[in-house]
């Protein structure tokens, strides 16, 4: 089967193509036929080693597992004689955190992964995207933030993979959405139901008169402590960047009942519930992809390049 493979962190050229053997299902597997995958922020830190945490995880001095990717979706060709809840034929929407793998043609997953029958009426494309952001904003808003109807919320990087699905998702639970994008995606923000949309090229949002009751920093840009001013007196900091200063703050402010910072592994913390309720909200109408490039495969290095510009709009997918 074709393959994308990483034998070294670096740049864009320590991907290459290869043939390698197809994977045999074991008797706990499925075996999925790849038609989606993404690439995002976190599938670069994962190509460059970036911070050194990820080599600490996964391999010092090169990957320990050579094909990329977490999120997936594809068809089941085949399953193992102990798989109940899943047969072939079966489109599915997956995750593999811990070993990778969805930059080929197939991929294993034992039937007790992160996994989710994608509805008929949401193409393969549509639904590895919302995985990608959709898990990890509802893992922040739903899990750490426990969002309520009324609450304020402003979401930093509003546009981007994460953020687009955070303001569908904070309008699902009824809170009041400020997005901060460019100028250019406005539109895009708002029609994702952005209630308010501040331009960070004009306006710094944390010297804003507003007090919200979550900041969801989507991209990592920005700290706790400046946006300490802009949070109520226990409005909560959310971060998906791994950064010693923001875990030292969220150590330290949950000692205290004001204001608090938190991050959180979402990756780590996907299941099978998680992916069947994105589905279900896809499904209905609630959550919609927002896709801004889809790349061949055997492009995967030109999509590493164009996620690195952090200029997309959306999701980046890797088609098969």
């Amino acid at each position: 089967m074709r393959a994308m493979i990483q034998t070294s962190y670096g740049p864009t050229e320590v991907i290459v193509a290869q043939e390698i053997a197809k994977p045999l299902p074991g008797n706990k597997e499925i075996l999925i036929r790849i038609h989606a995958a993404k690439v995002g922020l976190s599938d670069v830190a994962f190509r460059k080693g970036n911070p050194f945490m990820i080599k600490l995880i996964y391999g010092l001095s090169r990957p320990r597992f050579a094909i990329g990717g977490c999120e997936l979706a594809g068809e089941i060709e085949a399953v193992g004689r102990d798989v109940i809840h899943f047969k072939p034929g079966d489109h599915v929407l997956g995750m593999s955190p811990k070993n990778f793998g969805a930059y080929a043609e197939y991929k294993c997953l034992c039937e007790v992964s992160p996994l989710a029958v994608i509805p008929s009426n949401i193409a393969f494309e549509e639904a590895v995207g919302i995985c990608d952001g959709g898990a990890t904003a509802l893992t922040f808003l739903r899990d750490k933030a426990k969002l309520r109807k009324g609450q304020k919320v402003l979401i930093n990087g509003a546009s981007g993979a994460v953020g687009i699905y955070a303001v569908q998702l904070a309008k699902y639970y009824g809170a009041e959405v400020t997005g901060v994008c460019s100028g250019a995606n406005e539109g895009l923000v708002i029609k994702a139901g952005a209630d308010f949309v501040i331009d960070y090229t004009k306006e710094d949002f944390t010297k804003s008169k507003r007090a919200y009751d979550v900041v969801f920093d989507a991209v990592g840009k920005s700290s706790f402590s400046a946006c300490k001013r802009v949070l109520t007196n226990k409005g909560m900091y959310l971060s998906t960047a791994f950064k010693l200063s923001t875990i030292l703050q969220m150590m330290w402010t949950s000692l205290f009942k004001g204001k608090r910072a938190v991050f959180a592994t979402a990756g780590l913390m996907q299941n099978k519930e998680n992916l069947t309720f994105l589905m279900e909200l896809a499904r209905n109408g609630t959550l919609n992809a927002v896709i801004d490039r889809r790349y061949p495969l055997e492009l995967l290095p030109d999509a590493h390049k164009y996620v690195e510009t952090e200029r997309k709009k959306g999701n980046v997918i890797i088609t098969l």
